[in-house]
């Protein structure tokens, strides 16, 4: 893992969906570290709560829905002017789940599932992009999920748009090469936040694959992948093997989930 020197240009962050869970606790483990943290929410209320606690020296807290264009251009660029034009880290990390079957999901929810988790995501970095370009050893990095890896039943809304995630991932690494910027994408399991109820917390396992992980794990993953190489991270590290699995026999995986013995 590699730091900063003591005269090196200070690093920026801009996260998505920062006032909350994943984004919230990466903020403050990014400010903890010395980066300068922009933080865009919709959350007007918890994005204020957000910037008091990081102050006004280690966070510029900005409220935009990603599905929102005009805002988010907005936002990034007043980042951008924040920042002296630097983006290390582009954290396109705002999502929304969406449970219940497919057959009767209303039409209108599934619109905006795919709205923000993949659109919005994909405007946020294009926004970002001149930023990134001109930012040695930048990342754009996003929040795909295990549901990436085989898709969940009564999320498949939800599902649809990881596995977009996953691939608009694996296209830019190829493509963003060229201007020698990275690209990459976290897939959590579990993870303790809004979207998981206490009663589905209760019932989930404490150890395995679908073991529940605090929002901090996730924040010191976003870290690793930063200073690290890889195109996928996986959160617990062990679904990286069953991602593998899945490839090599989806079939099977599908069985086991109709007769209830996978999550």
């Amino acid at each position: 893992m590699t730091t900063p020197s003591s005269n090196a240009p200070r690093r920026s962050v801009l996260i998505t969906g920062a006032a909350s869970g994943i984004g919230r606790a990466t903020a403050e483990l990014f400010a903890a570290r010395g980066w300068l943290v922009g933080c865009l929410d919709r959350d007007a209320a918890a994005l204020d709560a957000l910037g008091r606690e990081l102050g006004a020296a280690g966070a510029l807290c900005s409220r935009a829905d990603v599905s929102d264009r005009a805002a988010l251009a907005a936002a990034v660029a007043a980042f951008g002017q924040a920042s002296g034009g630097r983006l290390d880290l582009l954290f396109s990390n705002a999502g929304i789940d969406a449970k219940g079957s497919f057959e009767t999901m209303p039409w209108e929810r599934i619109v905006k599932v795919v709205e923000v988790n993949l659109l919005g995501g994909m405007d946020a970095i294009r926004n970002a992009l001149p930023l990134l370009k001109a930012t040695p050893g930048s990342l754009c990095l996003s929040t795909a999920s295990a549901s990436a890896i085989f898709g969940t039943a009564n999320m498949a809304a939800y599902s649809a748009s990881k596995h977009a995630v996953k691939g608009l991932t694996e296209a830019l690494a190829v493509e963003f090469a060229a201007f020698g910027v990275r690209a990459a994408d976290i897939l959590p399991g579990i993870i303790d936040t809004g979207m998981l109820s206490s009663q589905a917390k209760a019932q989930l396992p404490t150890t395995g694959l679908w073991r529940v992980l605090p929002a901090a794990d996730i924040a010191q993953l976003v870290w690793d992948a930063y200073h690290g190489d890889q195109l996928h991270w996986y959160a617990p590290a062990e679904l990286a093997g069953y991602d593998l699995a899945v490839t090599a026999d989806p079939r099977h995986t599908r069985d086991e989930r109709i007769a209830g013995k996978l999550a």
